[in-house]
C-alpha cells in the first residue's frame, strides 16, 4: 500500500490509498471558504454519557444527482471533494465535521442553567473514507484487492487518529442504503476519532470488568470462544469467524471476530487482514441476497480505546470485532426503533437469532 497526503482548497487533509505508487498531484481548483466547527460535546449526567451537538451539519449536502456527486473524481467541467481524475481509496476531512482538531474553543463550561450538563469543545476529527471512484458499486462488489486496500487504510487511519492528542477511540463504519439514512449513495464510509469512550465501549468495559470481579474470568474470550463453536456460525476460515450473537438486536445482525486477540485494525496481521476481506465479502454477499433486493445495514467495527479504563478495564483486555446489521427483517418491511427500543433502549427483537443464523447459512452466493 502506498499513502499520499494532500491537501484541498480549504485547507482540509486528504491522503490517497493505492496498490502501486502513482503521482497524486492534482490541485484543488475550488473557491471554498474555510471550515469552521463550533461542535460541543455535552456530559448527560443521567445517563453518564457524551452527547455531540454539531448544529452547524444541517446544511450539508443531502442525496445529490450522480452527475452532481462529491465523491467522484474530478473532471474538466466538474471539480469535487477528490481533485484526482481517478483514485482507489481517498480519505480526506469530512467538510461537515461533527468533530474536529481545529473546533471552535470559546465554549462554557455548562448548559445554561443546568450545571451538571458540562461543556466540552467539540474535539477530535471526522473523517470520509471512499471505497472506489465507482459510484455505481458497493464495497461486495470491490472484489478481494480492493477491498483489503480499505483495510489497510482503516489500518492506517486508526494508527494515525489514535495519536493525535485528546482522541480516546476510533470508530470505523459504513452506512449502506438509502434506508439507513445516507447522505450520499457514492460507496465509501467513515471514520470518527472521539474525545472519549462511545456508550457502547464503555458499557462492554464496565462488564468486562465486573464479570472478572465476580467470576476471575475473560468475559470477551468466554463469549467470543463460546460463539465460535455454536450453532449461529454463518461462515468462518481460520483467522475469522461471523456469527449472530446469542442476544442479537436487529433483525439480521451478524459479529465477525479474529481468532487472535488484538484492540483494533491497526493490529491485525497481513495474513488476518487477506482471511477478514473473505469473510467479510463472504457475509456482505449473503446481506446482498437474502432477499429480492440487497439489504441495507450498518458495518460498526468496534475498535478499544485508546488509553482510559473503566473500572480498571481498558485497552489490554479488549477484543476487536465488527458488527455488521440491518434494518430490514423481511421484504418491504423495515424495523424501526419505536417506544420500547428509542424510549428505554430496550429492545425487542422481530426475528430468531437462531432462525437468522439458519437462513443466512442457506443463502446461495452467486
Amino acid at each position: 500500500m502506498i499513502s499520499t497526503t494532500r491537501h484541498l482548497a480549504d485547507g482540509r487533509e486528504i491522503v490517497y490509498f493505492d496498490s502501486a505508487r502513482r503521482p497524486r498531484d492534482a490541485v484543488d481548483t475550488r473557491d471554498l471558504p474555510p471550515v469552521a466547527t463550533r461542535s460541543q460535546v455535552r456530559w448527560d449526567p443521567l445517563l453518564g454519557e457524551w452527547v455531540v451537538i454539531a448544529a452547524h451539519r444541517q446544511t450539508r449536502t443531502f442525496l445529490p444527482p450522480t452527475d452532481q456527486c462529491p465523491l467522484c473524481a474530478s473532471t474538466p467541467a466538474r471539480a469535487t471533494e477528490v481533485p484526482e481524475a481517478e483514485y482507489e481509496v481517498a480519505v480526506f476531512e469530512n467538510r461537515f465535521p461533527s468533530l474536529s482538531l481545529s473546533v471552535d474553543r470559546d465554549v462554557p463550561p455548562n448548559a445554561d442553567g443546568t450545571p451538571l450538563v458540562t461543556l466540552r469543545p467539540g474535539e477530535g476529527r471526522c473523517e470520509v473514507i471512499v471505497f472506489t471512484s465507482d459510484h455505481d458499486r458497493s464495497f461486495v462488489d470491490l472484489g478481494a484487492e480492493r477491498a483489503r486496500l480499505v483495510v489497510d487504510a482503516w489500518a492506517q487511519r486508526t494508527e494515525a487518529l489514535s495519536a493525535e492528542p485528546g482522541v480516546e477511540q476510533v470508530f470505523l463504519f459504513e452506512n449502506h442504503g438509502e434506508e439507513i439514512g445516507v447522505t450520499l449513495a457514492h460507496p465509501h464510509g467513515q471514520v470518527y476519532a472521539y474525545p472519549f469512550l462511545a456508550p457502547r465501549v464503555q458499557r462492554v468495559l464496565t462488564q468486562v470488568a465486573a464479570h472478572r470481579a465476580a467470576t476471575g474470568g475473560d468475559l470477551l474470550a468466554e463469549v467470543f470462544d463460546a460463539e465460535r463453536t455454536g450453532s449461529r456460525v454463518v461462515t468462518a476460515n481460520e483467522h475469522w469467524t461471523a456469527f449472530v450473537p446469542g442476544a442479537a438486536r436487529w433483525p439480521y445482525e451478524l459479529t465477525l471476530v479474529p481468532h487472535r486477540r488484538v484492540p483494533d485494525v491497526a493490529a491485525l496481521t497481513d495474513a488476518e487482514r487477506d482471511a477478514f476481506v473473505e469473510v467479510y465479502l463472504d457475509v456482505l454477499g449473503r446481506f446482498a441476497h437474502r432477499f429480492d433486493a440487497p439489504m441495507n445495514y450498518i458495518s460498526s467495527w468496534n475498535q478499544g480505546p485508546v488509553s482510559q479504563t473503566v473500572d480498571g478495564a481498558g485497552r489490554e483486555d479488549w477484543w476487536l470485532h465488527l458488527q455488521l446489521f440491518s434494518f430490514r427483517r423481511a421484504p418491504g418491511k423495515l424495523k424501526y426503533l419505536a417506544g420500547s427500543e428509542s424510549g428505554m433502549g430496550a429492545f425487542v427483537s422481530d426475528t430468531s437469532p437462531e432462525g437468522v443464523a439458519e437462513e443466512l447459512r442457506a443463502v446461495v452466493l452467486p
